[in-house]
């Protein structure tokens, strides 16, 4: 299977600033930017209109300069309405941007930011279509542009999202559930354009999905055999979910695949070892189950790699991080431990050893564990739980925050792997719980 391959985003139009929070991130009408001092639409200020314009194509003809901003979008399509308001026209046409045509159209807004969709598809009705269908994202992925954004609750039942390469915090509308759901276990996993949390009501397991094109959180979703504690990865519009429990407790050996774009589950071959509280990646194209604990509370150090093409699992020996090296002294046992906390930037599958408090990589080869430098000092967690370690596009993601602060705080801090050990920069800080419930890294 094809890799993604991150392609350049247009960032000459920048309405959003490090400390600016949105409350309704990506509703389809004129979005809304929050900031120490208020808020403000992104099209006003005090009723004057914001110069947005940055770069417009000197010559439109048939071959035109992708390199267009959100700007030069917003006053071309500004210029076609007002010449169709002049000729008696709809202003909220069927055309896209009638100057360059519908394909041209389509190559600038693929690059520009998922950010400025919101206001894109207020623009008019084939806008509007084209984002709230997804096929602008269809697009977008077969061209290899793709955006990391990282979801993450701090609070039951309440999201939110952060934007790495503008360093904008967004807030999702809040999940209604029962009261069983949210003291049950969840798990979350992010594919194509949607987030789905998983856990448990009164009656059976439930899953909630947020819609990245609409906005909304739905349920009625099922699973094949539903499950909690299972481990699970994305790659663009598929997931992968393995192990875990069922309802009766049983630990289980089962797989299923998930297809974000046909919202369908597909049952895969069984794992070789059952197993619950295990982690998992997608590397080199292949699916990987990464620890657990499994039959009788055993601890269980090995992996299992999952070939997509030829649908069969291969166990690798001593693949986790947890349990496989000495005994720490006054330590909890490894069993109550979190699941590892894993990751995979370009290839390379990493961990973050909470006890420790170091980076480790995984030698391929020689299939053995590598220390290479430091977590962020106030990253804490309590033996793993409430500490984000996630890949974010070619950055590792650490999301946490200082236990012993008399203010609560979360932070993400960001690594860029590469020659030398870990030098972590704060992307953002903000008040809120610092403990991390669960969190998720949306590619699209």
């Amino acid at each position: 299977m094809l890799q993604d391959k991150p392609c350049s985003v247009l960032r000459d139009y920048h309405p959003m600033t490090c400390d600016q929070q949105s409350s309704r991130p990506m509703t389809y009408e004129a979005d809304k930017v929050e900031d120490q001092q208020g808020k403000r639409h992104l099209e006003t200020i005090d009723g004057e209109e914001d110069d947005v314009v940055k770069k417009v194509p000197k010559h439109l003809g048939d071959q035109v300069d992708t390199d267009l901003s959100i700007g030069g979008i917003l006053k071309l399509v500004s210029d076609q309405l007002s010449n169709q308001g002049h000729t008696g026209v709809d202003s909220d046409s069927s055309s896209l941007i009638a100057d360059i045509g519908p394909d041209n159209s389509i190559s600038c807004l693929i690059r520009c930011s998922r950010a400025d969709y919101g206001s894109i598809a207020s623009l008019n009705r084939s806008f509007r279509s084209l984002v709230r269908s997804g096929e602008l994202y269809k697009l977008r992925r077969k061209s290899g542009v793709v955006e990391h954004w990282v979801y993450f609750s701090c609070q039951l039942l309440e999201w939110e999202a952060f934007d790495p390469i503008r360093h904008h915090w967004m807030h999702l509308p809040r999940m209604y559930s029962d009261d069983s759901f949210v003291f049950a276990d969840k798990e979350s996993l992010a594919v194509g354009t949607e987030l789905l949390v998983f856990g448990k009501n009164v009656m059976a397991h439930v899953i909630y999905r947020y819609s990245l094109l609409t906005n909304t959180w739905t349920t009625g979703m099922s699973m094949n055999k539903p499950r909690c504690l299972f481990g699970s990865a994305s790659l663009r519009e598929i997931a992968i979910l393995a192990g875990g429990c069922d309802s009766n407790g049983n630990i289980l050996s089962s797989a299923e695949l998930y297809n974000s774009e046909t919202r369908r589950w597909m049952m895969l071959p069984s794992m070789k070892k059952a197993r619950k509280m295990c982690s998992a990646v997608f590397m080199d194209g292949k699916f990987y189950v990464i620890g657990g604990t499994g039959a009788e509370s055993k601890l269980l150090t090995c992996g299992e790699e999952y070939n997509l093409e030829n649908g069969t699992w291969t166990e690798i020996l001593n693949m986790s991080p947890v349990g496989t090296g000495a005994p720490r002294a006054n330590g909890p046992p490894a069993i109550s431990g979190a699941p590892p906390l894993i990751a995979v930037v370009k290839n390379e599958l990493y961990a973050a050893d909470y006890a420790s408090m170091e980076v480790r990589k995984y030698n391929k080869e020689g299939r053995v564990w590598i220390t290479i430098g430091k977590l962020p000092e106030r990253a804490d967690s309590m033996h793993g739980w409430g500490l984000a370690f996630r890949a974010c596009g070619d950055r590792l993601i650490v999301i946490g925050g200082p236990r012993s602060s008399r203010v609560d705080l979360i932070e993400v801090n960001s690594w860029v792997p590469g020659e030398g050990p870990p030098r972590w920069d704060v992307l953002g800080r903000k008040r809120s719980s610092s403990f991390v419930y669960n969190c998720a890294v949306m590619g699209c």
